[in-house]
């Protein structure tokens, strides 16, 4: 009897149809992590590319775009790509723009961090125009970012046992190229760069390679301002080894306090960078804030007030209820079994960074955006999908479940891209 006669042809033990196959090529996705995340992203980014097109051909305001047939083309240029490319071209103004009719300091490019727009001026050296290097780089900087969430979701320290880790992670970073904003990492937008970051860190964190954090604290910091988050990440990580260590009988953070505290000084200064550049350059100390108040950012209200009052305003005591029903459900998904598969510094930035968010952020739809950096959402996705209900297992038929989620997702990026992605003047909601 030959070999093809004992395994069969080729062909029948690959197809995708039968429970064999399905086994073969989930066997295969595993043994190439980085292969297989790296197709579904640029899959995800064929699927954010055709949402924008339906976008642009049936729901773009002519009067968005300034002619009466809207394309393709005309969709990365709007919105907040419209003040990057300022800065590619202008620079950031000084003195501080103040509006004619009140001399209050009103919109202006200050508000934008600058690493992003800076490298995309690099690329356009090429002599590509500005929103086809954006959306080059963007493309690049979003592959980086994905192989970096599998990289972080995958690793067992300072985390529950499971058995079936490397499954859900990857299905977890698989899940996030899907998440329903991400047509904005097609745009010049600057999420594809701050998830790099953010997860690059920690994963460093993880491995305890504190000086890489540090390094990468300096770009973060002019990137986006989410170092106290980060923080909140390094400190529970340097607390939880400090307890191992004692328990173990060593010297705490033996070796590697000075890093440790490094690293902690870069984060800090990374909080407080840009707003001290856009100080020192406007003569305006508060330069940064003012021009965040003009566009209505107003954390001097207090944190969590202004959700709090849109609540209210909008359903009152139900809202309220609603709102803290979902942001308690949240937190118990992260420190619940769902949550504690996750390397704790992960759980960290899950709790940190949304907080982080309604803290000072007010009630925008651009929270959608932002929360692509929740990068852990996407594991707790993965987990409630696939996972038995004591989580030590996954249930055999997860697959159809991970098959719903998608589905679920790719029309939430279809919605997403056609509701906010789209600009009307004065009449938009901004994505």
């Amino acid at each position: 009897m030959s070999l093809a006669e004992v395994d069969g042809p080729p062909t029948a033990r690959l197809n995708p149809l039968t429970s064999a196959g399905r086994h073969a090529i989930g066997a295969r996705a595993l043994k190439r992590p980085v292969l297989t995340v790296l197709t579904v992203y640029v899959v995800s980014r064929v699927v954010s590319l055709l949402a924008i097109w339906v976008a642009a051909t049936w729901f773009q305001n002519p009067a968005g775009v300034g002619h009466a047939d809207p394309n393709v083309g005309d969709m990365f240029g709007l919105w907040d790509g419209v003040w990057y490319e300022r800065i590619v071209r202008d620079g950031y103004p000084v003195p501080l723009p103040v509006d004619a009719d009140n001399g209050r300091i009103t919109y202006s490019a200050w508000a934008f961090y600058p690493l992003y727009p800076y490298l995309v001026k690099g690329v356009m050296l090429t002599g590509m125009p500005f929103a086809l290097a954006g959306g080059l780089l963007n493309v690049v900087l979003g592959g980086a970012a994905a192989v970096l969430v599998w990289a972080l979701l995958r690793s067992g320290v300072h985390a529950d046992r499971q058995p079936q880790r490397e499954r859900l992670a990857l299905v977890a970073a698989c899940l996030w190229c899907f998440y329903p904003s991400t047509s904005v990492m097609l745009k010049p937008y600057t999420e594809a760069l701050a998830v790099a970051l953010v997860a690059g860190a920690l994963v460093l964190l993880v491995r305890r390679k504190y000086l890489w954090v540090a390094a990468i604290a300096v770009p973060l910091g002019f990137t986006r301002g989410v170092a106290p988050a980060l923080g909140v990440a390094v400190l529970i990580h340097l607390v939880v080894r400090w307890r191992e260590d004692r328990a173990a009988g060593v010297l705490p953070v033996a070796g590697q306090r000075a890093s440790a505290v490094v690293m902690l000084g870069m984060l800090g200064l990374s909080g407080v960078a840009w707003p001290v550049v856009a100080g020192l350059a406007t003569g305006v100390p508060t330069a940064f804030f003012d021009v965040q108040a003009a566009w209505g950012q107003r954390p001097d209200k207090g944190p969590f007030v202004l959700w709090f009052e849109w609540a209210w305003q909008g359903k009152g005591v139900f809202g309220v209820l609603v709102l803290v029903a979902l942001v308690g459900t949240y937190i118990a998904l992260v420190l619940g079994r769902h949550g504690r598969w996750i390397a704790i510094e992960a759980r960290a930035w899950a709790l940190a960074y949304p907080l982080y968010l309604f803290a000072v952020v007010r009630p925008i739809t651009s929270m959608w955006r932002f929360l692509l950096l929740d990068v852990p959402l996407a594991a707790l996705v993965a987990s409630v999908t696939m996972r038995t209900a004591n989580g030590q297992s996954v249930v055999p038929h997860w697959r159809r479940r991970v098959a719903v989620v998608l589905v679920v997702l790719v029309g939430g990026i279809l919605w997403w891209t056609c509701a906010l992605l789209v600009y009307t003047p004065w009449g938009s909601f901004p994505p």
